[in-house]
């Protein structure tokens, strides 16, 4: 079945809000663990967010971004739901760092 670009960019779109509203509900999803298993976390999604308004010339702070993604300012949020990382969390986000830069590479960039 093929899309045309503004169904698909429609479908896209609804499907990063109900990423957000899930990751919102979610709170007691940490950051470093959806780091640590996916290489990715809700800052990332506010700073991909703040890029692709960049790109397409829409100003967007990076905070403005990561408010968006986390329903509330980003250091409410973590002074709120996020409890400090342990060396094993931490030792997992890196990894999954490292697996990221691998990729990016392996891309030739992004």
């Amino acid at each position: 079945m093929s899309l045309d670009p503004a169904t698909l960019e429609r479908l896209e779109a609804a499907a990063f809000r109900r990423l957000v509203d899930h990751l919102q509900q979610r709170t007691d999803a940490q950051n470093i663990d959806l780091m640590g298993l996916a290489g990715f976390c809700r800052n990332c999604l506010g700073d991909w967010l703040h890029e692709a308004a960049a790109e397409a010339g829409v100003e967007l702070s990076k905070e403005a971004g990561r408010e968006r993604v986390y329903g509330m300012p980003a250091a409410e949020f973590k002074a709120k739901h996020q409890s400090p990382a342990t060396p094993e969390q931490m030792a997992r986000m890196e990894a999954s760092l490292a697996k990221n830069e691998a990729y990016r590479a392996a891309r030739g960039g992004r």
